[in-house]
């Protein structure tokens, strides 16, 4: 089950963030959310406004570019984010575009479900394995391979 979301958006895709999390309140609403810096304070009033008192935990970390993307990293790999949806920017050089790299390369890595747009957060969100207990995210075994190597 899918239970901790992080949630992160350029400045351009903000809106378009916003209006997924506005359609989807009604799931978010079981989820613990993580988010960078002003996404987070923009997350936490729109489930305000379509939530009242059920709005779900919104936990906001650093701005992108003063830490917060190493921050959800970081919590990525400790295996405390179920689920990324991160909506970039890609049409112009981010001044953290190696902090935008790394995260989204341990999403990948640590085997998350991570959506870069509203499809396909769409596509996850309404997965019947979202809401399923039984499922587990496997951990690829090059980890664990990796974090016994010998020098």
């Amino acid at each position: 089950m899918i239970n901790n979301i992080a949630l992160v958006a350029h400045d351009s895709r903000k809106a378009e963030l916003l209006s997924w999390v506005k359609f989807n309140a009604g799931v978010l609403k079981g989820c613990r959310l993580f988010c960078t810096g002003t996404t987070g304070r923009l997350v936490r009033e729109t489930l305000q406004e379509a939530l009242g008192e059920e709005t779900p935990e919104v936990v906001c970390k650093l701005s992108g570019p003063l830490g917060g993307d190493f921050e959800i990293g970081a919590m990525i790999a400790e295996g405390d984010i179920d689920m990324l949806v991160f909506f970039c920017d890609n049409l112009i050089m981010q001044g953290h575009h190696n902090d935008v790299l790394g995260l989204t390369r341990l999403a990948s890595l640590y085997n998350i479900p991570f959506a870069t747009n509203r499809s396909t957060a769409d596509f996850i969100i309404s997965s019947p394995l979202f809401h399923s207990s039984e499922y587990e995210r496997i951990i690829p075994s090059c980890i664990d391979s990796y974090k016994n190597r010998k020098l």
